[in-house]
């Protein structure tokens, strides 16, 4: 009989009991309130009249006349940029001792300010996802089972006086002595920096953990399940890990993984989804009869919505200063918006460069639909990532292909335009020339701005298959392995001509 975790799954249930449900739009104010009132002293407050924006009859419409958007360039010139050289109160109270490093494929590493405020926020809304867990039929012994956070390596880089590193990494940090016995690799090996190290000696060890949980970016775990796998000579990951049931993919789309994944799996698990980003936590799947992630609103973020349209964005994926912001209660259903936050952080309406759609405005739930520089429109296509991913999908399921990568870009030769999609193959063979007509076809039916742009500027479309470890490769050249790192769903010109020498060269 589990009695501990009997014990842990009532005390959960009882937890998710007393959460009361509180009006979206009230937590948003409050938590917008809260942040201007503790940030109304700093040289950001004092620059942009937080005071005065607290006395306005309208708090929100204030804040959003008086506060301009901003880009990490904007914000990072401007302002983080002294907290770099050591100033306090600058964005947020006090001195700053963490940096969360991005770790983007196509960009240059961005230095994201996190709060001792927004290390107590992540873990408060780490307690309400572990809350969220008594809406979901696991058996009691499941709490007592240990989980795999596969993250960036929890060795924090000292630099400038600041302790840097993925927000993955800073998190795993600050785990409570309690959880440290739940938690696997384990503080030894999750600080290896050198990811096939780390990998190593988590396949070593595999065999003395009861997992029951893993939660990462899905390639990389997929990767790191392989792993696993050969060392010990098994045919699924279950012959090693028997009792895992649950994966948290964290807040990327698993659907074009998931063929390939489940090849590691001896039976189902179950999905719970996080979004957990370098600017903090901000949502997480909390019931489960739904693959959205409600969204944390009485947290330490206040979050605001611009609508996804060619007019609201510059050709480098910025918001438009004139954009228009929307409030939580102005949203509306499966229309796609560019997500900006204002947190304890010290990011104020700031764009994280992701767009989401609410599937239920009333529970406040989202899907992840892609990102603004992630948005194909040279000739007018207006192709975004979740339509793309939900081509892959299809494809997948026609020509029983595992796709778990891919990339794409508009090419111009001979002064016309085609897109160039390169797709990375786990399993599964199929005709290039049949594979880029039905996806021609699933997407012109599916994107009429598309099918549009194919009867004019776009002339074509161009398919190679390439086997999924070249992307994998390109990263490890990049010096962009494991950890947080996802793969550009669509490039630009410059970086994706290095891509196609890389392809070439190998």
């Amino acid at each position: 009989m589990p009695v501990i975790g009997e014990l842990i799954k009532k005390a959960i249930e009882l937890g998710g009991k007393l959460n009361s449900e509180n009006s979206p739009e009230k937590d948003q104010e409050k938590v917008l309130t809260q942040l201007l009132e503790t940030a109304k002293d700093t040289a950001f407050g004092k620059y942009y009249g937080f005071k005065n924006i607290l006395d306005a009859e309208d708090i929100p419409k204030a804040f959003q006349n008086k506060v301009p958007y901003h880009d990490y360039d904007k914000i990072y010139n401007e302002w983080w940029k002294k907290i770099r050289e050591g100033h306090e109160d600058i964005t947020w109270p006090g001195i700053n001792k963490y940096f969360a490093v991005s770790s983007g494929t196509t960009s240059n590493s961005k230095y994201i300010p996190v709060t001792e405020d927004m290390v107590d926020a992540i873990r408060k809304t780490g307690i309400q996802q572990v809350v969220s867990l008594s809406k979901y039929d696991l058996p009691p012994d499941f709490f007592e089972r240990q989980i795999m956070m596969l993250g960036s390596s929890t060795a924090l880089q000292q630099q400038d006086g600041f302790l840097q590193g993925e927000i993955s990494g800073i998190s795993a940090n600050q785990i409570p002595f309690w959880f440290q016995s739940f938690y696997k690799p384990g503080p030894e090996i999750s600080a290896i920096e050198d990811w096939d190290e780390r990998i190593e000696e988590i396949a070593k060890n595999a065999k003395d953990w009861d997992i029951g949980s893993i939660s990462g970016i899905p390639s990389w775990i997929e990767l790191m399940m392989k792993k696993v796998i050969s060392y010990h000579g098994v045919s699924s990951i279950h012959d090693i890990w028997p009792n895992l049931s649950v994966y948290t993919p964290g807040g990327v789309a698993f659907e074009p993984h998931r063929k390939s994944f489940e090849k590691n799996l001896a039976h189902p698990l179950i999905y719970i989804d996080t979004y957990l980003a370098s600017e903090g936590f901000l949502a997480f799947q909390n019931r489960p009869d739904t693959d959205a992630m409600a969204l944390v609103l009485d947290n330490g973020v206040y979050f605001e919505f611009v609508p996804f349209e060619p007019e609201n964005i510059d050709e480098n994926g910025a918001v438009n200063a004139d954009a228009k912001a929307l409030g939580i209660a102005e949203v509306e259903e499966n229309r796609d918006y560019i997500l900006m936050i204002s947190t304890v952080s010290g990011t104020w309406r700031y764009m994280i460069g992701d767009t989401i759609a609410f599937t239920n405005k009333e529970r406040a739930e989202i899907r992840i639909t892609g990102r603004t520089k992630f948005f194909l429109n040279v000739v007018g296509s207006q192709l975004g990532v979740h339509q793309m991913d939900k081509a892959m999908e299809a494809l997948q399921e026609k020509f029983n292909l595992a796709i778990p990568e891919y990339t794409v870009a508009a090419i111009e030769e001979n002064d016309e335009y085609l897109h160039r999609w390169y797709l990375g193959k786990d399993s599964g063979d199929a005709d290039e020339a049949a594979v880029k007509d039905f996806l021609d076809a699933f997407l012109r039916e599916n994107n009429k701005n598309y099918n549009v742009a194919r009867n004019k500027a776009l002339k074509s479309i161009d398919v190679k298959i390439v086997p999924v470890s070249t992307f994998i490769a390109y990263n490890e050249k990049q010096k962009k392995k494991g950890g947080q790192v996802k793969f550009p769903r669509v490039m630009k010109a410059e970086p994706f001509g290095k891509w196609e020498d890389f392809v070439k060269s190998i």
